[in-house]
């Protein structure tokens, strides 16, 4: 708590912030699975990467059936205001988190893909100071592969997508503001990579080019990490209500003189009833299987799809298309009949925004709960970087825990804790 990181959990009314919790003993991962993940990720991304610049540009993916037109144009994060803008190096997704959980075949599954603010990383940092304070031994001696390198990459990766010819382009982290879920880790990143923290009052857009208010006076902006989610960006394009954002900032971006990073509309790609294409998505982009495979999917507008799905209710969970963080889903084997006659009733009136998976039994690890040593289960969610050079992935992630016996859902938002993730030369 002294060192501010905490984590806002919006249902609980007792406050808006509190600790997050952390395990101390750390989930290791074999070299051996981790090249498996590793190699998976690059080709989920790289696929990602080559269907957003498709669906905003040529949309040839549509044209030949693979994903149905009516999937993207039914869904809300879709903005056609991206159509035709030309990125950086043609990359939308810089920072990914993708959720992998670990099924009882013991292989890793995409749970889902996080392509727009991803956060988390700051814990996974913090994670790893404390167990070096906690064990500095352990660590060196088991040669665990080293994470602290995460905010000199990032800072790397939005120098490069700096459009003007420059020695020192001027980089900025956009932040909603202290009300925000995540600001620990817009401080964090920021005074990690020596970037000014901004907020939208703090800059201003002047023939189509964004500049940052300084004591010095106007300074141009080459390039924004954003932490403000697509539709409170710019007021005049999107929520005229919005106060967290740029006026003009859109027109500066389609113009070239500023890059955002992640791109706007990166949300049609992570959007869950889009995720169910991805393995057919591989096969169209790159002509190869996937390496990591997704979790069995029901499309709710399907109707015998749906039929099937409350049949098995007990076993599945229902998910909005559009919401994360945990919230907006039924675990079926744990509803009561009001709750599942209240889902039927919101998938009949849109189906379009539910899908439907398999409740998996997440892995077990150990975690030390009242001085005791007790399973709990883990997702993991590991950083991948994606620059002009090819994509970084740091070695290990963010273990989330359900602290909660029985739960399995690990969202730092639904009161999850996390604990530190060692890659080390091991046999699986």
């Amino acid at each position: 708590m002294n060192q501010g990181i905490t984590f806002t959990v919006y249902a609980d009314n007792a406050g808006i912030e509190r600790i997050f919790p952390f395990d101390i003993i750390p989930r290791i991962i074999s070299t051996e699975a981790w090249d498996k993940i590793e190699r998976g990720i690059k080709q989920r991304l790289k696929t990602l990467n080559l269907f957003l610049n498709d669906v905003y540009g040529e949309q040839q993916i549509l044209k030949d059936g693979v994903v149905p037109a009516e999937l993207i144009a039914s869904c809300p994060q879709y903005t056609r205001e991206v159509h035709g803008i030309k990125v950086a190096h043609d990359i939308f997704v810089h920072i990914a988190g993708i959720d992998l959980i670990r099924g009882a075949d013991g292989e890793f599954y995409v749970l889902e893909d996080n392509l727009r603010t991803p956060s988390g990383v700051s814990y996974m940092l913090e994670n790893r100071e404390v167990t070096k304070r906690l064990f500095p031994d352990l660590l060196s001696t088991n040669k665990a592969r080293m994470v602290s390198n995460y905010p000199l990459m990032l800072y790397q990766i939005l120098l490069s997508m700096a459009t003007r010819q420059i020695a020192n382009p001027v980089v900025v982290l956009l932040t909603p503001g202290i009300y925000n879920s995540a600001y620990y880790e817009h401080t964090f990143l920021a005074r990690q990579m020596g970037i000014p923290l901004v907020e939208g009052r703090d800059l201003m857009v002047d023939n189509h080019k964004v500049y940052m208010k300084t004591t010095m006076g106007l300074q141009q902006v080459d390039v924004i990490y954003r932490r403000i989610d697509d539709d409170y960006l710019d007021p005049l394009v999107f929520r005229p209500e919005s106060a967290l954002g740029v006026p003009g900032l859109m027109s500066a971006y389609r113009k070239g003189n500023v890059a955002l990073v992640n791109a706007v509309g990166n949300g049609v790609a992570d959007d869950k009833a889009t995720y169910a294409y991805v393995p057919a998505m591989i096969k169209y982009y790159l002509n190869e299987d996937p390496i990591l495979p997704n979790v069995p999917t029901y499309q709710m507008s399907d109707v015998d799809a749906k039929e099937y799905v409350f049949k098995n209710i007990n076993s599945m969970v229902l998910k909005r298309t559009n919401q994360s963080g945990g919230y907006g889903m039924l675990m079926g084997n744990k509803a009561t009949d009001e709750e599942v006659d209240h889902f039927r009733k919101e998938v009949d009136n849109d189906p379009r925004n539910f899908i439907a998976q398999p409740i998996i039994q997440l892995s077990t690890v150990p975690c030390f709960i009242d001085g005791e040593l007790k399973a709990r289960h883990v997702d993991l969610r590991p950083f991948a970087l994606q620059g002009a050079d090819g994509i970084h992935i740091v070695p290990g992630g963010l273990t989330r825990v359900a602290l909660r016996e029985g739960s399995l859902v690990v969202n730092s938002s639904q009161g999850g804790g996390s604990k530190d993730t060692w890659i080390i030369d091991i046999k699986d």
